[in-house]
């Protein structure tokens, strides 16, 4: 990207983060998820920095919040509310502490206050002679609304300050540094001076399914997130409503100068007046430790009552943190270290054609690289021209993407706002990308074809499936040894691979008698494979992985599944005629037969299939997330050894969602679906 080019990307995303942010923080009504948003931002605020000349007052990096709402009284701030910029990655946050020594112009290793990063409302609290006499919001950041009557309702926040004996809250202190507050505080006269602290709004999640409840049952609108109920709780002009919602209140930073020199001794003073505050807070004495508290934060996330979106950092020394002073609209002693985000936008930089190992061409969105759900992503499957069609896609767009299922990138939206005017149509290939031959589009369905049988596209991605973990699981045998293979006329289907030896594979390039030797190691002990894994690893058309495991729970073995009739198909739960019909299919064609009969005449042994234990029996599971004991493929051998099912979606049919640390979209649709949701501990104490 040339000068002139990200001079116009700047104002582009400077006016479409604008509009999103009003309908955010103005309107409460966002048209795109917080890490969706937070995503333009940070490109944003990447861009700027790289060409600052551009930076202008009216950027949204250097601005907070939006304007306050006429139907409140304007409060000036004696001192500017400020806002976080964000980080995604230890990357940026190593780039942060960059940033703040080359400002200080010395190498430092500074010592940080880290706090969970309330996904709420931001408000500052004046108390004059200890009597709570003015709330407000953040509005712009210099002036914003008078909100005081509704936070009153709020039974967190103090109406009246007494220094406290007890240690509310305090997991983590400092016995010397609370020492030090006490003898501050002694100095301190409550009932003869103004404070002001700042804290957040927020709307715990049990309270938040019960006012989703009371909503639908009394056919009002559904609330999308607890941040919205709060924003618009705090600006209720009936206070009734307000007390109705339950909120509550962390609050996290003193405004006047009570003589504290660090933000740890802030929230000592804090605990000592009786304000609620957080109590997973916890120093760390430089980055590393930021990265191993983000981590534990994380662990934790879906067992806390409230919602966070990250982490928070500050610089410990209020010192330094004044002196290190205020860029644009944020100060650059802090940082929000956020979780990874489910959305994020991108650019499409092009858009190419991927052969299936059905011969099915799949366009696949090459994409800016972005993180994403913790990992960098570079590509998203489009599924079919109908889909782009839908989209309405084109090769330059920006577009938001989602980690579909926790694991597939896919495009959910375009910002065509965005668009410069230069972006291009993508037209499906007429001939397949690989062989050349003439793609054709079948009846009745939405994707084209490869028309050569043989097309080497096919016999790659058809060995590579059957060779994958949760097929036969070769370990070493990846996509390019496979093209090898082929291409020296070793194997022309899977089977073949069971014929290998150590002399035919030493000659290739890269291969040596000690890597030949692995490979073929690896080859003999996949011989031993349940009826499951061997049928999915044939690579029958729709049938994935949990079709496989009921069809082998079905039949029990091999003989009885080839001689199986299209109506006995038709009957087992979950198949329906579609996949019925694929399958008979498959067994009808005498090359299939063929390949099977090859693969158990070249050593594939089928496990017997295991008596299921009843414990689980008819009931189905679905899993999100990350658990610790064990990976997602152990999960689900547990569950289906009990007799349960695994299912890859959320429906009504759905008995149980799993859900361990970072769950996807799947735990949310669970919520709206009122399914039972179990974490990592009650899953195996169901187990």
């Amino acid at each position: 990207m040339d000068k002139q080019q990200a001079k116009i990307r700047i104002e582009k995303l400077k006016k479409e983060v604008n509009h999103h942010r009003y309908l955010y923080h103005v309107l409460d009504k966002p048209e795109i998820s917080d890490s969706a948003l937070d995503s333009l931002k940070n490109e944003l605020f990447k861009l700027e920095q790289q060409y600052p000349e551009f930076i202008t007052s009216d950027s949204p990096t250097q601005r907070v919040g939006g304007e306050a709402l006429k139907e409140f009284k304007k409060v000036k701030h004696d001192v500017r509310m400020l806002s976080f910029n964000d980080a995604f990655s230890k990357v940026d946050m190593h780039d942060w502490q960059k940033r703040m020594e080359n400002y200080l112009k010395e190498k430092k290793e500074f010592n940080f206050y880290c706090e969970p990063k309330i996904d709420g409302l931001a408000i500052s609290l004046i108390y004059k002679n200890g009597q709570f006499i003015l709330g407000s919001t953040r509005g712009n950041g210099f002036i914003g609304e008078d909100v005081t009557i509704n936070l009153k309702t709020i039974e967190s926040i103090p109406l009246n300050l007494e220094k406290k004996d007890h240690k509310i809250y305090l997991k983590n202190y400092n016995s010397t540094e609370l020492k030090k507050v006490d003898q501050l505080l002694e100095k301190f006269n409550l009932n003869s001076s103004e404070l002001e602290v700042r804290g957040e709004i927020y709307l715990d999640k049990n309270d938040f399914e019960k006012l989703n409840k009371e909503q639908e049952k009394n056919h009002l609108q559904i609330f999308a997130n607890p941040r919205n109920v709060a924003a618009g709780s705090i600006r209720q002009l009936n206070p009734k409503i307000t007390a109705s919602r339950k909120l509550k209140c962390f609050v996290y930073h003193v405004i006047t100068d009570l003589g504290q020199t660090t933000h740890e001794q802030e929230h000592l003073m804090l605990n000592r007046l009786g304000f609620r505050i957080n109590p997973y807070t916890e120093l760390a004495n430089n980055m590393e430790e930021v990265f191993t508290y983000h981590e534990k934060i994380g662990k934790i996330r879906n067992r806390l009552e409230y919602e966070i979106d990250g982490v928070v950092a500050i610089i410990n020394d209020n010192k330094l943190w004044q002196k290190l002073g205020i860029v644009g609209k944020a100060p650059r002693g802090c940082m929000a270290y956020k979780f990874p985000g489910r959305e994020a936008t991108t650019i499409v930089e092009d858009i190419k054609v991927q052969v299936g190992r059905t011969g099915a061409l799949t366009p696949v969105a090459h994409l800016k690289p972005v993180p994403l759900g913790g990992v960098t992503i570079s590509h998203a499957t489009l599924h079919n021209m109908d889909e782009i069609k839908r989209l309405g896609i084109k090769i330059g767009d920006t577009v938001i993407i989602q980690r579909a299922g926790d694991v597939i990138p896919d495009v959910v939206k375009v910002l065509t706002n965005l668009r410069t005017g230069k972006e291009k149509e993508f037209h499906m290939p007429s001939k397949c990308p690989i062989c050349g031959s003439k793609v054709f589009r079948k009846k009745e369905e939405v994707a084209y074809y490869c028309s050569n049988k043989n097309c080497f596209a096919l016999q790659e991605r058809a060995i590579t499936h059957f060779v994958s973990r949760t097929a036969f699981d070769i370990e070493g045998l990846g996509p390019k040894i496979i093209e090898q293979l082929i291409s020296n006329d070793l194997i022309d289907n899977a089977s073949d691979l069971f014929t290998l030896k150590i002399d035919d594979l030493k000659p290739l390039e890269r291969f040596a008698e000690k890597s030949a030797t692995n490979i073929i190691n690896s080859i003999n002990k996949a011989k031993d494979v349940t009826l499951a894994k061997f049928i999915y690893a044939l690579g029958i058309r729709h049938v994935g992985e949990e079709t496989a495991f009921d069809l082998a729970n079905h039949f029990g073995n091999l003989e009885n599944l080839e001689k199986a009739s299209l109506s006995e198909l038709e009957k087992i739960r979950d198949i329906g005629g579609v996949v019925a019909k694929s399958i008979h299919e498959y067994f009808q064609n005498q090359k299939n037969l063929d390949f099977v009969h090859n693969l158990i005449k070249n050593g594939i042994r089928i496990q017997k299939q295991k008596q299921i234990a009843q414990k689980l029996a008819g009931k189905t599971f679905v899993l999100t997330g990350t658990l610790e004991k064990y990976s997602r493929d152990e999960a689900k051998k547990k569950i289906r050894d009990l007799g349960g099912d695994v299912s890859s979606s959320v429906s009504s049919e759905t008995n149980y969602v799993v859900a361990g640390s970072e769950p996807g979209s799947k735990y949310d649709k669970a919520k709206a679906l009122k399914i039972k949701i179990l974490n990592e501990k009650e899953f195996l104490d169901l187990i």
